[in-house]
């Protein structure tokens, strides 16, 4: 660290974790990992990442306290840091949503297509969960939900979910969420609801941000 410009020093390695995030495989990975911890092979999975490439970027993000790792036996499993990294990429996602033209157009083109109403925000679904109005329904895949969902939710992933439409109550409103504000997972689940007669929104963002917001989160162990 430099003596004479302790605050160019400090710069520096603000810009070190900056640099780190700007990629996009590390930004797919840092939203997986916000649903809980993970190892490198279903990192690479879902992320459609080889085993090798997955490990090179979880190990820049690393380096720089982006995530936090620990070992058991044969197999190490990562996981955020801390919240403040969701904080982090919120900032990224409203500077990019209010200055950047071709975020402005994919959002246009292909979200706001899929579904214009207005998404239903945390304490309004908080609050309707918990008088039974709506259903809570969470689209992500299994393993996703076992390791944290929203109170009372009901687990159809999106790929089942034209085959388990009976599994939901029509005289319900039904509110869709997935890993996060743009998430396709839950687009594709309430225009697939809509077309179906149910009467359906998206929650305004996922559930790393509910827990985030300190709200009560349940897991597979404590239902």
């Amino acid at each position: 660290m430099s003596s004479s410009n302790p605050k160019r020093a400090l710069f520096v390695e603000f810009a070190s974790v900056a640099k780190c995030l700007a990629h996009a495989h590390r930004l797919e990975l840092v939203e997986q990992l916000a649903q809980g911890e993970r190892n490198v092979e279903v990192l690479a999975e879902r992320t459609g990442l080889s085993i090798a490439n997955a490990s090179q970027h979880l190990q820049q993000m690393r380096r720089t306290g982006i995530i936090a790792w620990r070992r058991d036996g044969k197999f190490v499993f990562y996981r955020l840091a801390d919240e403040s990294v969701l904080d982090l990429l919120a900032a990224l996602r409203r500077i990019a949503e209010r200055n950047s033209a071709e975020v402005e157009r994919v959002i246009r083109t292909y979200f706001q297509d899929r579904d214009s109403l207005e998404p239903m925000s945390r304490d309004e679904l908080l609050k309707q969960s918990r008088a039974g109005l709506v259903t809570v329904l969470d689209v992500r895949p299994p393993d996703e939900f076992a390791l944290g969902h929203l109170p009372g939710a009901v687990n159809i992933p999106l790929r089942e979910l034209e085959a388990r439409l009976a599994d939901l109550d029509r005289s319900l409103e039904i509110v869709a969420y997935c890993r996060g504000p743009y998430c396709v997972l839950s687009y594709e689940a309430v225009a697939a609801l809509r077309t179906k007669g149910f009467k359906a929104r998206r929650l305004e963002d996922g559930f790393p941000e509910w827990r985030a917001a300190g709200l009560p989160v349940e897991t597979r162990l404590n239902r």
